[in-house]
This record gives C-alpha cells, sequence and structure tokens, in this order.
C-alpha cells in the first residue's frame, strides 16, 4: 500500500507527448523500462566513477553503479511506503548525463562550455531523455513522466540561482517547478546515490591498492563493523571478512536513513506529495550523527583515493583529452562524424558547442581514448 505522500501512478501529471497508457504497466513502470532500453543507458557500462575503464574489470561502472543506487532506492523506498517504480526510475537514470571519466570529465567540459551556457550533468541527464535519444516514432527523447522527469531535475533540492541552460530551455516547455523540493521518491533517489558511492569507494580503493584495511580501522562505523566481523568469525579469510564488513557498513547506513527519514515524514505530516514539495526542506535523509560520522569518512577519501598521485595522473590526462577534442571539433566542426555534422554547422557558435558537449558526454572511457587518439596521433590512418 502506498502511502497518501507518495506518487501514485493514477494521479501523474502525465507526459509532454500525451500517449496511450499501457494496460499492463503503470506510468512509472513504463520509464523505467524506457531508461533501461535507452541507448545512454547501455553506454554506461563504460563510463567509469573514479578510475578509468581500462584499469580494471572490477572497478565499479556507472551502469553497475546505477544498478546499487536502484537496488538501494527500492529497498527505502519500500519501506516508506513509497512507489518503488518511480524511485527506482529515477535512480536508474540519474547518471545518464555523465561524461567519460567521471566528474574529471565534467568538470574539463564545464571549462569548456563556460562560454557557452556552462554543462551540468543533471541538466545533460534531462536533455538525454528528453532530446537526444531518437528512436520513438512520435517525439524526440524518451517522453517520461513529469514526475520522473522532476526527480531528475530536483533530486538533490531545489534549483536555486542560475538554472543549467539545458536545464531552463526544457523547463520552458514543460514546467517542472524548479523551486520546490522533489518527491520523496525522488530524494531517496538522492540518498541512494550516496549510500552506494560511499561504499564502493570503500570496496573500490581497497582493491585498487590505495589504501588499506588497517587505514580504515580507525574510521566511524568502518571499525566497528571490522570489529563485529572479527569478533563473530575470528578465522575468516581476508575476502570474506572485507565482505562481511563492507555490507554491515552499507546497512548501517540504509537502517539510518529509514529512522531519520520515518522521523521527519512524520514531524511533517504531508497529506499528499505536493505537501512534500512545499515542505521547505529534504524529509529524506541522514541523521545528524551519520552525516558527522560520513564527512570523516569521505575526508578520509579525499586524502588517499581522489588525490592519490595515481589517481591525480589520470585525472590531468582525462581531462587533458576531453579538452583537446573539444578545441579541435570547436576549431573544426567538419571533423565530427556526419550524423553530429549537421547541428553543429547550422547553427549559431552557441549551438556548435552545445552539439559538441553532447558528442563528447556521451562517449565512454574507451571511444573517447580511441577517438582522442584518432584526432592527435599522426600514425593512426583512422
Amino acid at each position: 500500500m502506498l502511502a497518501s505522500h507518495a506518487c501514485h501512478p493514477d494521479r501523474s501529471r502525465g507526459r509532454l507527448f500525451a500517449e496511450t497508457e499501457s494496460a499492463h504497466r503503470t506510468p512509472f513502470q513504463r520509464d523505467r523500462d524506457r531508461i533501461i532500453h535507452s541507448s545512454a543507458f547501455r553506454r554506461l557500462k563504460h563510463k567509469t566513477q573514479v578510475f578509468v575503464e581500462h584499469e580494471g574489470d572490477y572497478f565499479r561502472t556507472r551502469l553497475t553503479h546505477s544498478i546499487e543506487v536502484g537496488q538501494v532506492a527500492r529497498t527505502i523506498s519500500g519501506v516508506l511506503g513509497l512507489n518503488s517504480e518511480l524511485t527506482e526510475a529515477i535512480a536508474l537514470a540519474h547518471d545518464l548525463g555523465h561524461t567519460p571519466f567521471g566528474h574529471t570529465g565534467e568538470d574539463a567540459l564545464a571549462e569548456c562550455m563556460a562560454p557557452y551556457g556552462g554543462f551540468d550533468h543533471n541538466a545533460q541527464a534531462i536533455r538525454i531523455v528528453t532530446m537526444l535519444e531518437q528512436h520513438y516514432a512520435d517525439f524526440d527523447g524518451l517522453n517520461l513522466t513529469w514526475e520522473t522527469l522532476e526527480g531528475l531535475a530536483k533530486h538533490n533540492g531545489p534549483v536555486a540561482g542560475a538554472v543549467p541552460l539545458a536545464l531552463a530551455e526544457y523547463n520552458e516547455r514543460h514546467d517542472l517547478e524548479l523551486g520546490t523540493y522533489a518527491s520523496l521518491e525522488a530524494q531517496v533517489a538522492a540518498i541512494a546515490d550516496d549510500i552506494a558511492y560511499n561504499n564502493h569507494d570503500l570496496d573500490d580503493g581497497l582493491r585498487a591498492g590505495l589504501f588499506h584495511e588497517d587505514q580504515i580501522r580507525t574510521l566511524p562505523i568502518i571499525g566497528d563493523c571490522f570489529a563485529e566481523v572479527d569478533r563473530r568469525y575470528p578465522d575468516l579469510d581476508f575476502i570474506r571478512r572485507r565482505h562481511e564488513a563492507l555490507r554491515r557498513v552499507f546497512g548501517v547506513m540504509v537502517e539510518d536513513v529509514i529512522d531519520e527519514s520515518r522521523r521527519l515524514i512524520a514531524e511533517a505530516a504531508p497529506e499528499t506529495v505536493d505537501d512534500v514539495r512545499a515542505a521547505g526542506r529534504q524529509l529524506v535523509r541522514f541523521s545528524d550523527a551519520m552525516w558527522d560520522d560520513l564527512k570523516q569518512i569521505r575526508a578520509f577519501f579525499f586524502k588517499h583515493m581522489y588525490r592519490h598521485w595515481k589517481v591525480r595522473r589520470m585525472r590531468r590526462k582525462s581531462a587533458l583529452i576531453l579538452r583537446e577534442m573539444f578545441e579541435i571539433f570547436l576549431d573544426d566542426p567538419g571533423m565530427l562524424p556526419d550524423d553530429w555534422q549537421k547541428g553543429a554547422m547550422t547553427g549559431d557558435e552557441m549551438q556548435k558547442a552545445r552539439v559538441i558537449a553532447d558528442y563528447i558526454a556521451g562517449m565512454t572511457d574507451r571511444f573517447a581514448l580511441d577517438e582522442h587518439r584518432k584526432l592527435v596521433d599522426p600514425m593512426s590512418m583512422d
């Protein structure tokens, strides 16, 4: 049973282009299915978070991360009486707008696009699902419901200040009420993202040898989880020991969000989803104590993982690759593939830059490395 303040599919605000709804699937199920079958979702398989794709098969990619976020989001959503289908749709789509090479790629492309309206991965996700996916006969994009689009645009809270150009352009056609908070389903998707990346950064950092277990035993939550495993399984091999400890870290974060969110929702007492949007604060969040612990863990990651010399070297190379490609295509858009040239060569400088950003942002790590090689390597005859 859905709570009264959940997003009920029969009360959806609908789609920009009216469609006959399915007799067997709810509107939010159809959104999720369209996202899963999109080209942009498949490309997440070869886009990485911290590491670059060729560095190892065991590290998370944007695809595995999105699947993990979807799993966590469904669990929390179900416990809170929310619409798990909508929550999962938002969770699975939340990273569609990311560039190759993780946040390094986004920073580099944002720098390149600064004179042309900027670049933001959340706004790019909206651009992908409303325009760049071009498979349907009756419309560009995926024609997702208002609620899913709202979740993508506002899952981190109201969009304040300067609205990213890609988002502002769509919002003029289809008002997503950017100044309000999003549904609880979108808030769950956002917190599930935090839970997933905190957990997998631990796992990936250990796998990569960027830090070791003895270094993290003094951190809050983590030390207690390792100690519990050692008490219960004193002779466990290190692989199982690590897995048992990290799954407990995962569980602690999920339980904290459930408990704190129940408290905040009960305190706010929203009767409808519109009451949630007007609440003036996030109602799905970590407790203050958990947030303080996570800040210590994130500070450790910044020092020992994100700023590790190996990661810094790869970040520098990745940024250079994207900046060089952008400059080459901006100077001569005739070097773009045929199906991208028309859009880049028929508009003004702003339009040209936006098309180039769309092309680069859609690349996988592997494709970006290969495309850059073809453009700058004198020995490449491609």
